[in-house]
């Protein structure tokens, strides 16, 4: 059951640059979310009364989901005709580019209607990048993966998600403790110009990365899609639903990471801002363990199992963390942060990677994870928005704000559900069901 012959170390390779490249990407990408939850109301949407302020600035969040899957069409063409490499170099300048020009941007008092026109055009291009980002970065890993642990270097990228949430979280720990007139003038800039240092450092990393091995021989071969979207359109296109079903579950994400943010620090439940930033630091911690743990358990017993114990239980779990945050209670708001976010929610998370992936062709791999990915976030990423309307006029109904995510997450669970066990398909094989070929015997022996 071996793969194509691989040099020494190169999975290792692989799984570093992509963890260190999703982990600044998305530095640039989540220090966005603290600032739409604590800044961007007051700096950029200062014509509007305090809760529509609030809503505006949830929703500029959102605007980058609704361009991902966009960008996921476009990105996903390159990737999968020119290689993961180049898409892996382009999404990291154009974050890094848009990010540290957000930081740069007149305010509401100082250019009016432009200062969030503007904002939401760099909004968007950060949304372009982040449709490329992982889906290039996972297929990059698991084509470099041993067969046996395709789960386990994939978690990488989403390990390093979590790293990339954690610096940004702490980089605005300090800035939010500033006084509220230094903060709203020049502090919260800092985060953003920073993205500059970020970006040469992925830079650096990425540039000198080796394409994959089965990339490479498709190549040779000419074997390389010539209209990879029209391909996985007519062949794959069950998976890509799938996909996009399954994907909701980061919905958990964005309501822990804004929502639950922009709740808490309410006049309704009044915590302090640095305090509930610190409940992000260690929920994110307790996943940067954990979430190797659940891909290496997928190893061995599937993708689906600890999938839906990530789904189900974080339908469960988002019940209880954002009753903590009602209670008032920080001991408690820990303890349910890090059991909901940093461990149950992370088996659905750390395993995603390989388990969409493994639906599909190397001709189109790279197509199909951007564009079932990126319309399934965009939807987590409105999600937002639509939480901030259902939690009423006082944005305390918690209720209905964890129940709807629960039925997201419900959905993600049907959807995993329904789809083939691959973890033990050979890497050449992934897809090829889908595909409508005809798939050697030791596929069906080994499934």
């Amino acid at each position: 059951m071996a793969g194509p012959a691989e040099p020494q170390g190169k999975p290792r390779k692989a799984a570093f640059a992509a963890w260190i490249g999703s982990a600044l990407e998305y530095y640039d990408f989540f220090i966005f979310g603290s600032a739409a939850a604590l800044i961007f109301p007051k700096v950029f949407f200062g014509g509007s009364d305090t809760a529509s302020a609030t809503l505006q600035s949830l929703a500029t969040f959102g605007v980058a989901y609704a361009a991902r899957p966009i960008g996921a069409v476009f990105l996903g063409h390159i990737g999968d005709r020119l290689g993961r490499r180049k898409i892996m170099v382009s999404t990291l300048i154009m974050m890094g580019l848009a990010t540290f020009l957000i930081g740069c941007l007149p305010t509401y008092a100082q250019v009016g209607g432009l200062a969030p026109t503007l904002l939401i055009t760099l909004r968007v291009l950060q949304g372009l990048s982040a449709a490329g980002e992982q889906a290039s970065a996972n297929s990059m890993t698991l084509e470099h993966a041993p067969e046996d642990r395709r789960a386990y270097y994939t978690s990488f990228t989403l390990n390093g998600t979590q790293a990339g949430q954690i610096i940004s979280t702490l980089v605005f720990i300090p800035v939010a403790a500033l006084p509220e007139n230094e903060l709203l003038t020049w502090g919260w800039r800092i985060p953003f110009l920073a993205s500059a240092l970020v970006t040469i450092a992925g830079f650096v990393i990425r540039r000198n990365l080796e394409e994959t091995p089965v990339f490479e021989q498709a190549a040779r071969n000419n074997a390389v899609a010539k209209l990879p979207l029209a391909e996985l359109l007519r062949h794959h296109w069950a998976d890509v639903l799938r996909v996009v079903a399954a994907a909701v579950i980061a919905t958990v994400t964005t309501i822990f990471t804004v929502w639950a943010l922009s709740y808490g620090t309410s006049e309704a439940v009044g915590l302090d801002r640095s305090v509930m930033l610190w409940v992000a630091v260690a929920a994110n911690g307790a996943a940067l363990l954990v979430l190797p743990l659940w891909a290496k358990l997928s190893d061995r017993i599937g993708r689906k199992p600890v999938f839906l114990i990530g789904a189900l239980g974080s339908a469960v779990m988002v019940f209880v963390y954002l009753w903590a945050i009602s209670t008032g209670s920080y001991p408690l708001i820990f303890l349910a942060g890090i059991i909901a976010l940093g461990i149950v929610y992370s088996a659905a998370n750390g395993i995603w990677p390989s388990f969409y992936g493994e639906m599909f062709t190397t001709r189109v791999r790279l197509s199909g994870m951007a564009i079932g990915t990126q319309i399934g976030f965009a939807i987590a990423g409105f999600a937002v928005s639509f939480a901030a309307e259902i939690a009423g006029p006082k944005g305390d109904n918690w209720v209905a704000v964890a129940a709807f995510t629960s039925v997201l997450c419900v959905i993600s669970a049907i959807a995993a559900a329904t789809a083939r066990e691959t973890y033990r398909v050979p890497t050449a094989e992934l897809g090829l069901r889908s595909a409508g070929h005809t798939a050697p015997a030791r596929e069906t022996a080994t499934v």
